[in-house]
């Protein structure tokens, strides 16, 4: 498993280091003291997991992470608790350590990023992706999903057997449902098209749930079901 770390403090730095070179399974490629830095990095190319200050000089930890595509597992450090709430309302996020922290304590968040790296290493293969909903990693099978609603800066994604709310944006979740079989319907709606049992108006019917078709999204809608 890759990792690179941005983090602003030398010192801090420096015990990331020093824990990281303790286990075989985990390559440090790269370190950072601003966001700014670690941008540029990830423009070229990405890795399986970061760690994170949230206190950083140009800008917070938890908003730079909004600014990357398909982020990573992240591990957040900091010296302030009361950010931990926060920043588990990310699914990005699989654990926030507080300095100083032990090397134990390390090690369980290491624990917790290499379940979710694996499972996003085999999604190509296996269509599937987990979230981090109340602090449960939850396995979401694609093909079983039937469609995602947005509800302020809330997504609530309906399979067949459950349905979880967190904070993340349909733009998010666009990018990462197979192409050819999701589709955004309204602006608040992605469906699954598999699932679509009949179209009545400006509604599509999917499951006995009736879902809104939006104007300006219904001819692309029509084209991907083949309905001339």
């Amino acid at each position: 498993m890759t990792c690179i770390i941005i983090e602003d403090e030398i010192p801090a730095q420096n015990l990331l280091k020093k824990y990281i070179s303790k286990l075989p399974d985990i390559n440090l490629i790269a370190a950072f003291q601003t966001a700014t830095q670690a941008h540029d990095f990830f423009k070229k190319q990405t890795t399986d997991l970061v760690f994170l200050d949230i206190n950083l000089p140009d800008i917070s930890g938890l908003d730079f992470i909004k600014t990357i595509k398909s982020p990573p597992a992240i591990i957040m450090t900091t010296a302030y608790s009361e950010y931990a709430v926060s920043s588990f309302e990310l699914d990005t996020i699989v654990d926030y350590l507080v300095k100083p922290y032990s090397f134990d304590r390390f090690l369980k968040a290491i624990q917790k990023a290499a379940i979710r790296s694996s499972s996003f290493n085999t999604q190509e293969q296996e269509d599937l992706m987990f979230l981090n909903v109340d602090k449960t990693l939850h396995k979401i099978v694609f093909e079983d999903v039937l469609y995602l609603e947005s509800d302020r800066n809330y997504i609530t994604v309906i399979t067949k057997t459950q349905k979880l709310s967190y904070i993340d944006s349909l733009k998010n979740w666009i990018q990462k449902l197979p192409e050819q079989d999701f589709i955004q319907i309204h602006k608040s709606f992605i469906i699954n098209t598999k699932y679509v049992d009949k179209i009545s108006g400006n509604e599509v019917f999917i499951n006995t749930q009736r879902l809104p078709i939006g104007r300006t999204f219904k001819p692309e809608l029509l084209k991907k079901l083949r309905i001339v």
